[in-house]
């Protein structure tokens, strides 16, 4: 069993331990998870902690059975032959003020410009496309695509959007047209054949990386529509979205699109369409960039 206690922290932390602990009193947190998840959410407490204060005590092998973990600066946890003791501290001691050394300085100085150029980087307009496809169903072999969005971003800073509906022998199904908003007589009276549709959107993407959300999936029906069509198929590079957040954020609750946009603040006001899923998409990809976790 595990047991956290925490005092004058974020709320939003408060929130986040409740997905693995119980609270059971104000401020008490217990659940019996494993040593992993344990050390992360440890790590996450500390992260986000502010100027609030946490304890930890879960189960260990040694004397007492139990170990314990304080952010406090007024208790230090100390080792006394296995029993491990916490230890009020008189003084609290404060961090040793670096820089004293000329290698202290030299490596506070490559800190610096690490930054600075970190700060220049993510102010450059990165050119960069992000497609989205809806489809008849989920299956390459048996469904066909319906409707492709893209947005591509270029090196004025400016977008430009791609957004065509696409003909097809098959039937939308009713659940399909109520998801995407795309019916049958969408289709006959606005859609063009695929083999258009592949070729502007070609022409339109040029030589730029590609991202998405689960790129995989357009990418598969992208690639078996230029192959049934004999066009050159994409070379571009391909970026997809999906494991970058799942490295990034290991405490989602999901790795739905919809829910990657709420974490990032992104709005999304028509999902399962297109162009919108599309251009939400490139948004994402720029707070990525924006906090250095990818790189195009």
């Amino acid at each position: 069993m595990i047991v956290i206690t925490l005092t004058k922290v974020p709320a939003s932390l408060r929130g986040v331990l409740t997905k693995w602990y119980q609270e059971v009193q104000t401020g008490v947190y217990v659940g019996n998870v494993s040593a992993k998840v344990r050390d992360l959410v440890w790590k996450r407490i500390c992260r986000d902690i502010g100027q609030g204060q946490a304890t930890m005590v879960y189960n260990a092998k040694n004397e007492f059975g139990y170990q314990f973990r304080t952010t406090r600066n007024d208790y230090q946890v100390i080792d006394f032959d296995g029993v491990p003791l916490m230890k009020h501290l008189k003084q609290a001691p404060t961090a040793r003020k670096r820089g004293f050394s000329d290698a202290a300085k030299r490596r506070m100085a490559q800190k610096m410009s690490k930054k600075v150029n970190k700060a220049v980087n993510a102010t450059e307009v990165v050119e960069l496309v992000a497609v989205d496809v809806e489809t008849t169903g989920l299956d390459v072999t048996k469904d066909a695509i319906i409707s492709i969005g893209a947005v591509k971003m270029g090196k004025t800073g400016k977008f430009e959007d791609f957004d065509v509906l696409v003909k097809t022998k098959l039937d939308v199904p009713e659940a399909i047209t109520e998801l995407t908003g795309i019916s049958n007589h969408d289709l006959d009276s606005q859609g063009i054949s695929l083999t258009s549709a592949l070729e502007q959107l070609k022409q339109f993407v040029g030589d730029l990386p590609i991202c998405g959300y689960n790129l995989r999936f357009d990418d598969e029906f992208l690639t078996t529509g230029f192959e049934k069509n004999a066009i050159t198929e994409l070379t571009n590079r391909r970026i997809d979205l999906l494991p970058v957040v799942k490295k990034t954020n290991q405490f989602l609750d999901n790795y739905r699109l919809m829910t990657t946009l709420s974490n990032y603040s992104i709005e999304n006001p028509s999902p399962h369409h297109a162009l919108s899923d599309a251009r939400a998409t490139l948004k994402l990809a720029t707070k990525l960039i924006e906090n250095g976790n990818l790189q195009i």
